[in-house]
């Protein structure tokens, strides 16, 4: 009985409404914890937040309890100015205090029970919603979020290529996931988010779960629209001819850069590696060193070395922004702006371009300086097409506002994208004709090492006739 004498000073102080709130919470904050432990042991969730649960809410729900136990105690003694019975109840059913208290344990465990299995199976599963993901912190992801939604990667949950499987980078997530909690809750981060990240899972572990260089890409055909600025604008079709490779030894873009055995090391001299002076190519035996004109030395020095992923080209594959030719040229390929109108991809450029502050600015001026165009410069067509010129007015916010965020600082072009040369350097980054240390290998930069344009800013390519594709061309 040496406890029980023990437990009863504790029992009979404890039986306060601020200490039982305690009770309760700490009960919650431990049941809870006993069912997220199975997913932080098995290392296999998914989702990039759960952490904000398992490493903040948690602790602070159980240790707050912890308080409150002997702040209650302490509360009971201040009210009754310290006195206590010389002899304490005993802790057995005859003691009405102790039924209570074994009453009130009893239920709130079973209610923490039911409550708190639905409600952290629910968390979980919220948790790795793409909702969650991208509108939970609003103005912060949006920019993501948004280009995210006009990705080829839209149907693909965020935390299958942020978060995958594996216990080393669930827990990575939650400590990121912690720090983005604060850096919002305390105005914290950055406008505009800067990339590239740093801590990214390794691309090729994400990318290669659905795509792998090892498969045969063989060639491609793609065909480019564009748009003049004529009073009546002109679709214009480049044709090329895309050597993917893959699967092919080492011919072809992913051949070449990642074919069997072949691994490309670069330094960059710049935080978000525009500027490569340094590559290093390695297959087999075979070890070659590439420097950019300007530096003599065969080492990278104190440049940060990285090795060649996926991601050092295809910068931005789920969140990619346009420059403002390409967005409003996308808009004219998909007839949401209505080519017939005069000058209409100048109107619409000169328009978005246009610096605005905030976003409710954006919302407001885009379509009413376009419509003002045309009712200051071609009244007659403002007449007999306004609704023509309406809709397009929207399709031209809507192009602007898939790029372009005023709030989050984010303008045409921040967001660096390297597939390709024509918008930003991308390829040209390395291939720039730089020749190697030993030997007379030179990082060409022949087009037709990567592709043949096979018609370039056609209005009617034959290569399309003599394929069939004239008629469907410009729906790609």
């Amino acid at each position: 009985m040496p406890m029980r004498g023990w437990l009863a000073p504790f029992v009979y102080l404890s039986s306060n409404w601020i200490s039982l709130i305690g009770v309760v919470l700490t009960t919650t904050g431990g049941l809870l914890w006993l069912i997220l432990l199975p997913s932080m042991i098995r290392g296999s969730a998914r989702d990039p937040y759960l952490g904000i649960l398992q490493f903040m809410v948690l602790p602070a729900i159980f240790f707050a309890g912890l308080a409150l136990i002997p702040l209650g105690i302490w509360s009971y003694k201040k009210r009754n100015r310290g006195a206590l019975p010389e002899v304490f109840p005993p802790l057995d059913l005859s003691n009405p205090r102790f039924r209570r208290l074994l009453a009130f344990i009893a239920v709130t465990t079973l209610a923490n029970i039911v409550i708190g299995a639905q409600f952290t199976y629910r968390a979980m599963h919220y948790m790795e919603t793409v909702s969650f993901c991208g509108q939970t912190c609003h103005t912060v992801m949006k920019p993501e979020f948004t280009a995210y939604q006009n990705s080829p990667h839209s149907r693909v949950a965020c935390v299958e290529c942020h978060i995958g499987a594996g216990a080393n980078w669930f827990v990575k997530s939650k400590i990121s996931g912690s720090w983005q909690v604060v850096s919002v809750a305390f105005n914290l981060y950055p406008r505009p988010i800067p990339t590239p990240i740093e801590n990214l899972r390794p691309a090729r572990e994400t990318c290669e779960v659905c795509h792998w260089p090892q498969k045969y890409g063989g060639d491609a055909i793609r065909v480019r629209s564009s748009f003049t600025d004529d009073e009546q604008t002109k679709e214009l079709k480049t044709v090329l001819l895309l050597h993917i490779g893959g699967g092919n030894g080492y011919r072809g873009i992913h051949g070449a850069h990642m074919g069997p055995g072949v691994e490309i090391r670069y330094a960059h001299s710049d935080p978000r590696r525009t500027k490569i002076p340094w590559v290093e190519y390695s297959r087999g035996n075979e070890r070659r060193i590439y420097m950019a004109e300007g530096y003599s030395s065969d080492s990278p020095g104190s440049l940060p070395v990285r090795v060649m992923e996926c991601i050092d080209c295809h910068t931005r594959p789920s969140h990619s922004f346009d420059l403002p030719e390409r967005a409003i040229d996308k808009a004219l390929l998909a007839n949401e702006v209505d080519r017939s109108l005069p000058f209409v991809r100048k109107a619409a450029l000169e328009v978005m371009k246009q610096d605005y502050k905030t976003e409710a600015e954006a919302l407001a001026e885009v379509p009413r300086r376009f419509i003002a165009y045309y009712e200051k410069n071609h009244p007659a067509v403002m007449s007999s097409k306004r609704a023509a010129v309406e809709s397009s007015a929207k399709a031209v916010l809507a192009a602007f506002s898939r790029n372009v965020f005023p709030d989050m600082n984010v303008k045409w072009g921040y967001y660096i994208n390297n597939i390709g040369h024509t918008d930003f350097d991308g390829c040209f980054r390395c291939h720039d004709e730089r020749g190697a240390t030993a030997g007379d290998r030179t990082i060409t930069q022949d087009c037709d090492t990567c592709h043949k344009i096979l018609a370039q800013e056609e209005e009617s390519p034959k290569v399309l006739a003599d394929l069939g594709l004239a008629q469907t061309a410009g729906k790609q």
